[in-house]
């Protein structure tokens, strides 16, 4: 059984999700304290002085998030793992009666998630400093309205907490520069390693038995990083670069076969193959008999799938955007918008034949932006 960073997708959705509720949580916190007693003479006053109510509910947010976070990645990376030794001990049982069961990979395991946890662990100071900069930037704004060209100061609040739901928490930039928002970078980074794990565990399961080569599958839609490895023979792991070797027949002894190796896996691997949401897929390569697979029709374009994407991204937007609005009538609006580009990724999805993913286009029911039949439920609960 082939084995591919999309086998784990669903459990870095598992992850990813408690930092969505996080999120929502923040924005839904930071808008209902600064909305209370918005048109009082004193607000300004008032709301300068319960910093620290808000301060303490940010944490509270933190700290369940950081409990819960921590359990779910461990959960994720020990699942990933396992799948990815039983898609190799799938593959093995095709060549013999049994195949020996995979093997625990405690230690594997435990430094995947250690990895994962304080790569994601950084990002809990940021969610806590960014919402207390976003409280007081609001205040400033709201406060100092006709300044601003905003006719009152809820409407000067309304134009800063809408910024903020725009973006969510940001500042968040990857080994490449790229900067991310909280969810994204979380997802991101989850999807990446639980990746790592499955095909760590694949590889490694192969070594044991004595597999040296593998291929890559012909995956539609592919990305530019990933085609020039497709339906190529690589070395398990070892020096990089191409080479012709000649090696054993798998099934017929003392005859030799040439190979044309492209390269090592790490070495692909460094190049962009594997990356979070790559198609393409390891199985094990056996010489003389493995022949290569034909390339699957593609659904669409490999920029279809990336506007897919970015619709999935703004549905998310407008839905942040719904729990910060300051009033009904905005909140409305940012709903509609919601429907609209859930009607464009329907279009989309009839017209290609991509399936849709609803829950890239999800922020948790646990964490519901308040509306006027049903009110905002408490920080720390939306987080659980």
């Amino acid at each position: 059984m082939p084995v591919s960073p999309d086998m784990a997708e669903d459990l870095a959705a598992a992850v990813s999700t408690l930092y969505e509720q996080a999120e929502l949580a923040l924005i839904e916190r930071i808008t209902r304290a600064l909305t209370e007693g918005l048109d009082s003479p004193l607000w300004t006053e008032v709301k300068l002085q319960s910093i620290g109510h808000l301060r303490t509910a940010i944490e509270d947010i933190i700290s369940a998030l950081q409990a819960d976070a921590a359990g779910a990645i461990h959960t994720a990376v020990a699942e990933a793992y396992q799948r990815g030794a039983q898609a190799a001990v799938v593959e093995l049982g095709a060549l013999a009666t049994t195949a020996p069961a995979p093997p625990p990979g405690t230690q594997a395991v435990d430094r995947l998630a250690g990895a994962l946890v304080r790569e994601t662990g950084g990002v809990h100071q940021r969610i806590l400093r960014q919402g207390l900069d976003v409280y007081r930037q609001v205040i400033a704004e709201a406060s100092s309205a006709p300044l601003l060209g905003a006719s009152t100061r809820r409407d000067a609040a309304a134009r800063a907490l809408g910024k903020f739901a725009d973006r969510g928490v940001t500042g968040f930039v990857d080994r490449t520069g790229r900067a991310w928002n909280l969810t994204s970078y979380v997802e991101m980074s989850t999807r990446s390693a639980l990746g790592r794990a499955a095909v760590e565990a694949h590889t490694e399961r192969l070594g044991a038995a004595g597999i040296d080569l593998v291929m890559v599958s012909d995956a539609p839609e592919e990305c530019d990083r990933c085609k020039p490895w497709e339906g190529k023979i690589l070395r398990r792991e070892g020096p990089a670069g191409a080479d012709t070797v000649e090696v054993e027949h798998a099934t017929e002894d003392e005859e030799m076969v040439t190979v044309r190796v492209a390269g090592s896996l790490p070495e692909a691997r460094a190049a962009g193959l594997m990356h979070p949401n790559c198609r393409h897929s390891i199985s094990i390569y056996l010489p003389g008999v493995t022949q290569r697979r034909p390339k699957p029709p593609s659904r669409a374009t490999y920029e279809q799938t990336q506007q897919q994407r970015y619709l999935e991204r703004q549905v998310r937007t407008w839905k942040r955007k719904a729990a910060a609005a300051v009033d009904d009538a905005a909140r409305k609006r940012a709903n509609a918008r919601v429907r609209e580009y859930q009607g464009r990724i329907r279009e989309l999805v009839a017209d290609t034949g991509l399936p849709r993913k609803s829950r890239r286009e999800q922020i948790d029911v646990a964490a519901r932006p308040a509306t006027a039949e049903q009110p905002a439920r408490p920080a720390r609960q939306a987080v659980r």
